[in-house]
């Protein structure tokens, strides 16, 4: 029998424990008070700060297992490897175990047949960091790993069991590769595993195989990031004081090397929901010429699911956009494969979804009165102009920017899904020119529309820190004027400006709006400390700090206090926060809440500068 994503979950979760590791709970998919990502695309996005010299509450031996979405692997979507959404197990040393530990455990993990999934060890071939003029070849990894297929009677050779790549394919830091880092920035290489399956080598993508080969034939399963070094202020390199083990392994690719088959879609993670889009289509999944479409129609709905699961709805900015971009394409694939397809059509494609991940994501009872009637109603808007807009684009032979806007306009076709379809009529359509176009329409500036960066650190600029202590303040502002009923749902601070959303049964007034920026500016003038305290979870709901409710959080927390003491009973302000914040409340400066508006029944948005 093939080995289950429930089953999985269990079996990383037991030996991680079984060798001193406590689990973290995951985050949310739409990260708080982050504007430099629009989702979560890492398992250690939580663990930054403690990766950088923090201390975590829980210890320095952590795992977790975080669902992840990256936006730029959308188009990549059709093969059998790649899925906008996915799952990572991740486990991490702060400055406890490294290299030994690390790289035998994790063979352990995939090899032994008792405690860990039972793969066989001669499929199994790993990378490592060969070194530069800047930092040297990573010995240490080599050699362990030199011994750990020796145990194993694998012969061993450099190049053929064991690979090793420049920095580009085997260095890790926020900034990239040693020679983009700045002075201070930590920095490391890692290893990685990948696994062999029993297809042969395709000479498309190149004369000799290996694992970074894009051929099908091997599928990396997981990566150990060592964070050893810092840069120099002279360029040089310096081991740091305390080194940290970030590990990552795709569930989805564990699952595939499990039934030694390539095809993730396959896997339970996926089958549930292959069924219901067969249904929907009216396609077989076994048909080579329906499978791209089908993938894409599965991944694209099951990422959908989760995004509005987290509070997202249809909308053209940030992460409304992608969810709009996913629903839509989903659309065009699946008319593709059945012109008769109706609305309707696609629930049971959702419930699939929920199904899979019933009891670990979902409820699948309740979840699925608030997500299908998201997704029908976006599904429904989009039909109406689909058949027209597919219609032009027929008669088109050559396209401008204009012309792709007007489309998205007058049809609701996305730039990408507009370029895809011209692609495969052999035209191309420049996304720069149809920025150019776009830009050329907006009447004003848009504060959401900011770049947003790959990866891992909040912005933590001065201005930012403050504007986040001053949501503490605010949140807290709007139970003194509104009462209990007030719920954040969630908030997003630039340097600029922080925007925050809740949800409340009475509808506040400009008067009352006016009576939180009062008491806001009034707490900021007293001078009051901001505080941190770990404590236990249960401790800290006693007393009364404030949660975000969307988050999971662990037995151990931190909460935040504002107060004129130390006596946390006696703060004005308490909530479950990671930080950073202000000292006092008086760096903040004056606050003055720009807008407000109604987005939905009982939710509210505040701006404030």
């Amino acid at each position: 029998m093939s080995l289950t994503h429930r089953k999985l979950r269990k079996i990383f979760s037991a030996f991680l424990e079984k060798h001193g590791h406590v689990e973290v709970p995951p985050i949310s998919l739409v990260p708080q008070n982050d504007p430099t990502t629009l989702f979560t695309g890492s398992g250690m996005q939580q663990f930054v700060p403690y990766l950088l010299g923090q201390s975590h509450p829980q210890g320095t031996r952590l795992f977790n297992i975080q669902h992840c979405i990256r936006v730029q692997d959308i188009e990549e979507v059709g093969d059998n490897r790649h899925d906008t959404l996915f799952e990572m197990m991740g486990n991490w040393s702060l400055g406890d175990y490294f290299k030994k530990e690390q790289l035998n455990n994790f063979f352990t993990f995939l090899t032994d047949k008792n405690e860990g999934l039972g793969l066989d060890p001669n499929k199994l071939f790993v990378t490592a960091f060969e070194g530069n003029n800047q930092i040297p070849k990573d010995e240490k990894s080599i050699e362990i790993w030199e011994k750990i297929f020796k145990e194993v009677e694998i012969s061993v050779k450099i190049n053929e069991r064991i690979f090793l790549y420049p920095a580009k394919d085997n260095w890790w830091s926020r900034a990239g590769e040693p020679n983009n880092m700045p002075p201070g920035e930590p920095g490391g290489p890692d290893s990685e595993v990948f696994y062999q399956f029993d297809i042969e080598h395709d000479p498309a993508f190149g004369k000799e195989c290996h694992p970074n080969c894009d051929c099908g034939r091997f599928l990396e399963i997981g990566n150990s990031v060592f964070m050893q070094y810092k840069k120099m202020t002279d360029g040089t390199f310096e081991n740091l004081p305390k080194m940290n083990v970030d590990f990552g392994g795709g569930l989805e690719r564990f699952l595939a090397a499990a039934q030694n088959d390539p095809d993730i879609f396959k896997t339970d993670a996926f089958s549930l929901i292959i069924k219901a889009v067969e249904v929907a289509t009216q396609t077989d999944y076994r048909n080579p010429s329906t499978q791209s479409s089908m993938r894409i129609i599965a991944d694209h709905l099951k990422t959908a699911t989760f995004i509005i699961k987290d509070g997202i709805t249809p909308s053209n900015k940030e992460q409304g956009y992608v969810l709009r971009r996913l629903l839509r394409r989903a659309l065009v694939k699946i008319r593709a494969l059945n012109e008769s397809f109706s609305t309707e059509s696609v629930s049971p494609i959702v419930a699939a979804v929920l199904s899979t991940y019933d009891g670990i994501y979902f409820d699948a009872k309740s979840d699925t009165e608030k997500i299908i009637p998201v997704i029908h109603d976006e599904i429904s808007k989009f039909r109406l102009t689909l058949d027209r807009g597919l219609r032009e684009l027929e008669k088109i032979s050559d396209i401008n920017a204009k012309q792709a806007f007007d489309l998205y306009q007058s049809y609701g076709f996305p730039f990408e899904i507009t370029q895809e379809i011209l692609k495969e009529k052999g035209i191309h359509l420049s996304k720069e020119e149809y920025d150019t176009e776009v830009k050329r329409h907006q009447d004003k500036s848009r504060s959401s529309a900011q770049s947003k960066f790959k990866g891992g650190l909040a912005d933590q600029s001065e201005q930012t820190v403050k504007y986040h202590t001053a949501t503490h303040l605010l949140h807290q502002a709007l139970f003194d004027v509104l009462g209990e009923s007030v719920r954040q749902e969630g908030s997003n601070i630039t340097a600029d400006r922080l925007r925050f959303d809740f949800q409340c049964v009475v509808r506040p007034t400009d008067e009352d709006i006016k009576k939180v920026e009062t008491i806001i500016n009034e707490k900021i003038n007293e001078s009051l400390p901001m505080r941190m305290k770990v404590m236990d979870k249960s401790e800290a709901e006693k007393i009364g700090a404030r949660s975000f409710f969307k988050e999971k959080y662990p037995d151990q927390v931190k909460i935040y206090y504002i107060g004129k003491d130390e006596d946390i009973q006696n703060a004005y302000s308490k909530e479950f926060c990671g930080g950073p914040h202000v000292a006092n409340t008086k760096e903040i400066g004056k606050i003055n809440i720009q807008r407000f508006k109604k987005i939905g029944s009982n939710m509210y948005r505040v701006y404030a500068e």
